[in-house]
C-alpha cells in the first residue's frame, strides 16, 4: 500500500487532499504545522509521495522541502499551492510536481497515477 506525506495549514485543504488519496487507497500522514516536521522527521518511514503546500507560516514549503530531500532524496515532493504563478519557482528551486488548488477531483486519480509512476505531473488545477 501506498503512503503519502501530506503539509497543509488550512485544515479543510488538507482533508480534501486525505480524502482523494484515501479513494485510491492511499495512507497519509498529515501535518498541519510545518514547524514540527524537523521533530517529526525521524518518526516516518515509508513515504511514497510527498504533497507540500507552499505558503505557510514558519517554515514556508521550500524550507520544508529542503529538510525533506535530505531525507527522503528519491521521493517525489509535490508542490500544491493557490498561487499557481508559484509553478516556475517550484521547478527551479527542486520540486518533482505542481498541483494548482483548488484539486479537481476528476483528474486526481490521473494525476496520481502518473506521479507514482515516475512520470512528471506540472499542471495549474
Amino acid at each position: 500500500m501506498k503512503h503519502a506525506l501530506v503539509i497543509d495549514d488550512n485544515p479543510q485543504n488538507l482533508r480534501v487532499m486525505v480524502q482523494l488519496l484515501a479513494k485510491q487507497g492511499v495512507t497519509s500522514t498529515e501535518i498541519l504545522d510545518s514547524r514540527q516536521l524537523p521533530g517529526l522527521l525521524p518518526t516516518l518511514t515509508q513515504i511514497d509521495v510527498i504533497f507540500l503546500d507552499l505558503e505557510m507560516p514558519g517554515l514556508d514549503g521550500y524550507k520544508v522541502k529542503d529538510l525533506l530531500k535530505s531525507r527522503f532524496s528519491a521521493t517525489p515532493i509535490i508542490a500544491y499551492t493557490v498561487h499557481v504563478s508559484e509553478i516556475n519557482a517550484a521547478r527551479k528551486l527542486g520540486f518533482d510536481g505542481f498541483l494548482g488548488k483548488p484539486l479537481d477531483n476528476v483528474r486526481f486519480p490521473d494525476q496520481l497515477a502518473r506521479i507514482f509512476n515516475g512520470e512528471p505531473v506540472w499542471e495549474r488545477g
